[in-house]
């Protein structure tokens, strides 16, 4: 049927073909959340039925369904990942349309759930995150790469990946061009999340100075080693006690 791209065939086995034509074109951390989705939200509904069957009735009752379940904590879903999900299907349905000849998509027809809006996203003030900042002073990897994200504005994968290679001191820069996962169990070193992610940020004199003093410190350091062979929830767990400890509000890394 896969051969023939005969539709008339359950909607795991287009899963199989949509995965071979997707995945080497997704960033690996890509395609593991969608592959998440699928497996978990999306096969279980559709998993046995037809494809080519598959009504708006049927999408507005797996919507329901969506907007019924709680999360491990016992918290219905956001409307933004409510939204994702949706998007998540579509693409599927899209696809088949656009290269397998499915007459329509039958989740476009019926429209999103969920919103685009996503939660306030908050923030610490330069005083809240100084009392952070001095909670992290006993932790000199930490509190240098804590220091990278909120003055030169890096997503903590950016300022996981850097390396010594990646500083012109004399310039008072940094180069932002990779970004660090940990994916399947392997550490892994990707292109950042979008192309204009590649960017070059510049340091402030007493920043630069503190990552001088930093590498002095430092064994042996390769140009192309880790500069901060942290884990993310290494860094977590360190923003939640941080937080905690000096009466700030949680907020993301």
């Amino acid at each position: 049927s896969k051969l023939q791209s005969d539709l008339d065939m359950n909607f795991s086995s287009f899963i199989e073909t949509y995965s071979e034509d997707m995945k080497s074109r997704l960033k690996e951390n890509t395609w593991q959340t969608k592959e998440h989705i699928i497996r978990t939200k999306i096969i279980p509904y559709f998993g046995n039925r037809k494809i080519n069957e598959i009504q708006p009735k049927d999408i507005i009752a797996w919507q329901n369904e969506m907007m019924n379940q709680k999360d491990k904590n016992g918290k219905k879903y956001s409307p933004t990942y409510l939204k994702t999900l949706h998007n998540q299907l579509s693409a599927i349905f899209n696809h088949a349309v656009r290269y397998y000849k499915l007459s329509e998509n039958p989740a476009r027809t019926v429209g999103n759930m969920g919103s685009e809006k996503g939660i306030e996203m908050k923030c610490w003030t330069r005083e809240e995150y100084l009392k952070f900042s001095e909670y992290m002073m006993d932790d000199p990897g930490g509190y240098y790469y804590f220091q990278m994200l909120y003055w030169c504005g890096l997503r903590e994968g950016e300022a996981l990946a850097l390396t010594i290679s990646d500083f012109d001191f004399a310039k008072k820069t940094v180069s932002i061009t990779k970004t660090f996962q940990h994916l399947k169990g392997k550490d892994v070193i990707t292109e950042p999340k979008t192309p204009k992610s590649n960017r070059i940020v510049e340091m402030p004199e007493f920043l630069v100075e503190e990552i001088q003093y930093y590498i002095e410190k430092l064994y042996g350091p390769k140009p192309d080693d880790r500069l901060f062979p942290l884990s993310k929830s290494y860094l977590y767990r360190k923003m939640e006690q941080g937080s905690k400890t000096m009466g700030l509000q949680r907020i993301r890394v």
